[in-house]
């Protein structure tokens, strides 16, 4: 599926989480530290710029090789993961829609890394519901002043660009059609007002955002024409939710990983606790799904490739693999039996970040909705696989 070069690059950031990040993760989670060196080597690596293509200083590569990498990623530590993602969902954006301005200003920056980028769509009282956003963009002249809210935004005290998802024309019908995206800078008015506490996915931080007359100008409209923002962010959230399904596949692989290791290592009752039918056979569901998430991963990949709408792909894919994640990190518990519990070892953190990826970039009952709509509009599933 990958060509040599694209091989090598997984193959250089697995060296690099094998090497740099795997030793030093179980700390700087449990610090809650920002892994400020480790995001510096992924600059220097060029993960940032992935998405980008070479006029613009990256490097692209196929979205199946960009889930791989976040993949590997994300087995040494879920949160690097998370460091890239909103990133790179902006960078989507600016080359699918922005103007060349946009391209020419953001993404020479966003491809070293020195600029980092995050995307703002979820607000106090909206959840999933991106229709029923109430930030609000009002044309003033030359300008746009910007008023509301938005929560769980990662990335946003680090980020010097935030994709923000608003009401241009809040008396639009239907209100999508009312949406549009800006690229705010952080001017006066915009306000990182604190991080929000989680159960896992530590370092990286996830922040509530504020704007109170925020005057930007007009041209950090996304695409210079009104009312596009909700189809332009439904497309970036493909590649979000593929990010999403691959940061999962990493968890669950790294989760698999040291159980399949300690069950060869511990033993009980005179033998490997891999011997033992029960653990063995949790072992085997763990490699089966493992693999099963995988593959529906890569095939999503492939299909956004293609140009074609991968939205069901797309959804499927993060929500068999979230829901991968979770099981393989518990039964990665159980195989561990009381040192699973223990926060000596890794399995414990596997299991606190997992359920991000069950209820991030659309919670999984959303994805469900999603499913079963295009399934509607295509009329089923194809015969074959494309």
């Amino acid at each position: 599926m990958l060509d040599s070069v694209e091989q090598a690059i997984v193959d250089t950031v697995r060296d690099f989480v094998d090497r740099e990040v795997r030793p030093v993760a179980r700390r700087l989670e449990h610090e809650n530290a920002y892994p400020e060196a480790l995001v510096e080597q992924m600059k220097r690596l060029g993960v940032f710029g992935l998405a980008i293509p070479e006029e613009f200083g990256g490097a692209a590569v196929s979205t199946p090789c960009f889930a791989l990498v976040t993949e590997e990623l994300a087995r040494g530590w879920m949160s690097l993961a998370g460091a890239m993602g909103g990133h790179t969902v902006v960078a989507k954006l600016l080359l699918q829609h922005g103007t060349e301005e946009q391209r020419r200003r953001y993404l020479p920056l966003m491809a070293t890394g020195e600029l980092r980028a995050a995307m703002a769509l979820t607000e106090p009282d909206g959840g999933s519901d991106l229709q029923a956003l109430r930030t609000v963009a009002r044309r003033d002249g030359d300008e746009y002043v910007v008023d509301g809210s938005k929560t769980w935004i990662t990335n946003a005290r680090r980020a010097g660009l935030v994709a923000v998802l608003c009401k241009t024309n809040p008396q639009a019908d239907p209100p999508h059609r009312g949406i549009s995206v800006l690229l705010m800078e952080k001017v006066p008015g915009f306000t990182v007002s604190r991080d929000l506490p989680k159960l896992g996915y530590k370092g990286v931080e996830s922040c509530e955002l504020s704007f109170q007359d925020c005057r930007v100008p007009a041209s950090a409209l996304l695409g210079a024409v009104e009312g596009e923002g909700f189809g332009q962010m439904m497309r970036g959230l493909e590649i979000g939710r593929i990010q999403v399904a691959a940061r999962a596949t990493g968890v669950a692989r790294a989760a698999f990983n040291d159980a399949f290791s300690y069950a060869q290592n511990r033993e009980s009752f005179g033998k490997p606790i891999w011997q033992h039918q029960a653990v063995g056979n949790l072992l085997a569901d763990m490699a089966t799904k493992l693999t099963a998430a995988r593959q529906l991963l890569l095939h999503a990949a492939t299909r956004y490739d293609s140009g074609a709408r991968a939205d069901l792909e797309a959804g499927m894919a993060k929500l068999f693999c979230s829901e991968t994640a979770m099981e393989v990190a518990l039964n990665a518990i159980r195989v561990h039996g009381g040192h699973g519990y223990s926060t000596e070892f890794d399995v414990e953190r596997y299991f606190r970040d997992a359920p991000l990826m069950i209820v991030g970039e659309g919670t999984n009952e959303i994805q469900r909705d999603v499913i079963t709509r295009q399934l509607i509009r295509r009329g089923g599933l194809p015969a074959r696989p494309d």
